[in-house]
Parts: C-alpha cells; sequence; structure tokens
C-alpha cells in the first residue's frame, strides 16, 4: 500500500525563542495598553501628602492647611450665629458695570475699606458662610484693571456672604508669562494662610455681571464666566473652561492642579478641561444670563505671546497629568504685602524660566 510522505520542517531554536519573545512582549503591550485606557476612566484619589518646593524649602500643603484657624470668629449676644442661607438674600441681580472712570485704589479703599480685614479678607458678621473661598487672580502690570475688579467683585463677594479672600499672584521679572503655575501658587499660598475649601480662579479684567453667579464651589468643577461681552455673550465652544472658574479643594487635588508648563498665551484652561474629564468629573455652569461677564478691553500683553506648542501639549495631557501639576510645584516667594483690598504675592521661578528660554531658542 501506498504511503504519503510527511514533510517534517523542523524549526531553529533561536527562530522558536525569538517567537515566544515576540508573543510574550505582544501580549504585555496589549495588557499595559488596556490597563491604560482603562486608568482614563478611573478617577484619582485624593493624596493625603502633597509637598511642593517653596524657597528651595519642601513644604507639605495639606500639613499647613490643616492648622487651627486663628480668625475671630463673629459672634452675636445669646448665642453662636447660624449659618447663611443658601440663597444670600441681598442680591441684585443684574450689574451695572462701567470701566471709563478715573477710578483709583484709594477711591475703591474708602468704599469698600471698612467691611474689610487687612489682606481683602471678609466674613459676614451676622451668619456663618456656607464656604470658605479663595479669589486667585494670576498678575502682571495690570493694576488699572485690578482697581476695576476689586470695585465691583468685592460688593458682589460680600452680598454672596463668603468668608473669602482675595490674592493676586505677580509674576516677577518679564520672563514668559505662566498664568497656570501662578494659579497653582496662589492655591499653595491661600493654603498655608486659611483653611479654604473652595478656589475661584478669575482673569483680572472679567468683572461679573451679575450677583447672582455665586462664586462658590459645586459637586463639580464650575465654570463661571459662561457669557462675556467679547464673544456676543455666546459661549465659544463646549468644553472651554478659561475666565473665570471654581474648584474645590478636593478637585484641585485630584486633577493634579494646573499644569506648570504653558508659556505664553493658551492652552492651559484647555488642558485642565481635560484633566477634569480624565477624573470623571463634568464641567457645571449657570445659565448665559446669570453667567455674563463684562471684559476690559487692552492690548495682549508683552512677553505673552500666543504658544506655539499649546494644540501639541493638548494632546499629552493625559500622560502628564500626574508628572506635572502640583506635584513638580516649585517657586520662590519675593514678597507678600498686605493690602486693604488685597494680599499681593510676588514670585518668580528664574532657574525654570531659564531653562525654557534656552531650550526654545
Amino acid at each position: 500500500m501506498f504511503k504519503p510522505s510527511v514533510l517534517t520542517v523542523s524549526m531553529p531554536k533561536t527562530a522558536f525563542k525569538l517567537l515566544l519573545l515576540f508573543s510574550f512582549s505582544s501580549l504585555t503591550f496589549f495588557a499595559v495598553l488596556l490597563l491604560h485606557l482603562k486608568a482614563r476612566n478611573v478617577p484619582a484619589a485624593v493624596p493625603s501628602s502633597l509637598v511642593i518646593t517653596r524657597n528651595n524649602t519642601s513644604v507639605n500643603i495639606l500639613a499647613a492647611a490643616v492648622r487651627p484657624n486663628t480668625t475671630p470668629t463673629p459672634g452675636r449676644p445669646g448665642g453662636a450665629l447660624g449659618p447663611c442661607p443658601d440663597g444670600p438674600p441681598n442680591l441684585l441681580g443684574s450689574l451695572y458695570v462701567e470701566f471709563r472712570t478715573n477710578r483709583t485704589l484709594q477711591d475703591v479703599r474708602n468704599l469698600v475699606g471698612p467691611f474689610l480685614q487687612q489682606g481683602g479678607r471678609y466674613r459676614p458678621s451676622s451668619c456663618v458662610a456656607r464656604q470658605k473661598v479663595a479669589v486667585i487672580i494670576p498678575f502682571r502690570n495690570r493694576y488699572e484693571h485690578l482697581t476695576h475688579w476689586l470695585h465691583y467683585v468685592h460688593p458682589v463677594l460680600m452680598r454672596q456672604q463668603l468668608d473669602y479672600g482675595v490674592y493676586v499672584i505677580n509674576q516677577d521679572g518679564d520672563g514668559a508669562f505662566n498664568r497656570a503655575k501662578l494659579m497653582n501658587i496662589g492655591f499653595v499660598e491661600a493654603l498655608i494662610e486659611y483653611d479654604y475649601d473652595c478656589f475661584v480662579f478669575s482673569d483680572v479684567d472679567l468683572v461679573p455681571i451679575d450677583d447672582r453667579n455665586l462664586y462658590r464651589c459645586s459637586d463639580h468643577p464650575r465654570h463661571l464666566s459662561v457669557a462675556v461681552d467679547k464673544f456676543n455673550f455666546i459661549l465659544p465652544y463646549a468644553t472651554i473652561f478659561g475666565g473665570v472658574s471654581a474648584l474645590s479643594k478636593q478637585q484641585f487635588l485630584k486633577v493634579n492642579g494646573f499644569s506648570n508648563t504653558f508659556w505664553g498665551w493658551g492652552g492651559e484652561d484647555d488642558d485642565m478641561s481635560q484633566r477634569i474629564s480624565y477624573r470623571r468629573m463634568f464641567i457645571s455652569r449657570p445659565d448665559s444670563v446669570t453667567g455674563r461677564y463684562k471684559m476690559i478691553q487692552h492690548e495682549r500683553d508683552s512677553h505673552n505671546d500666543p504658544n506655539p506648542r499649546r494644540v501639541q501639549k493638548l494632546t499629552e495631557t493625559y500622560f502628564n497629568i500626574i508628572k506635572d501639576g502640583l506635584s513638580t510645584l516649585s517657586y520662590t516667594v519675593r514678597e507678600i504685602r498686605k493690602d486693604l483690598l488685597y494680599t499681593l504675592v510676588t514670585v518668580d521661578w528664574f532657574w525654570f524660566s531659564f531653562s525654557f528660554l534656552k531650550l526654545s531658542c
């Protein structure tokens, strides 16, 4: 009987080992990729310890934030104060805002100073505020705008019955402006001073024209400047988070703050919007009537040219969210000055700016 021959091919041992190694590497790669993609939908835990570098010294800002509150609490005869109502009773609604004046800081001090404590601090005298709010303003060479902002916003915050402080974080020198890093610094400097639980980050050229737009935090990060006159009171795009925004302390820690690496104009707010999404939170907003703002018109500041890498950097947010932010913050405080209307914190990071400029040449 005829038997067909069987062709036997023997694979060299070296080739077989290479095939096994390739298969193992491929499986490992896809496993890591799946875990990586799954992590995009897993909220990060809020850290119990967060060390930043301030004046070349390591500081655990969460430990600093829980020290006892030494600010005196207002009282009344016969018992402690009750909580303020959820809806402040003295709001006016739509406001008239005008910037074409010769208003001075002293005019503003005369107007609202009698109600403030040094450093731009205020708390209601008739009730206990529902939230302790730090208002953070990234700043450089915009004192005329700051005067208008203080004139209009202090009365709004008072009517909203907030326990609040205003922190103007001033970038020293004339290097490339870094708005996001200044806001991270404001978060830290405010926490070192007082146990705030809500942080409102505001551009100095944006003034609310409706005091029903509460400068408070909610269950999700909140974008407050929904309808700006410059954009015909229309939201420019759905994921915008720039202008004026509010995050609770826990929310800000969960996203590791803002990126420290957006130099010049643009991108840092969209980066924050993505951080919020990656941590399974969404952006809440007031309606387009309550959330109206008037912008102080001005030319673009020098040393704040558009960041040419801002679009590319937005593709890197997911990979940088852990390694770029509060956890890598380093800066030097040059001066802290307490005005009646605000706390001015002047900072720099010369070594970092120099390195950036060298790499950009």
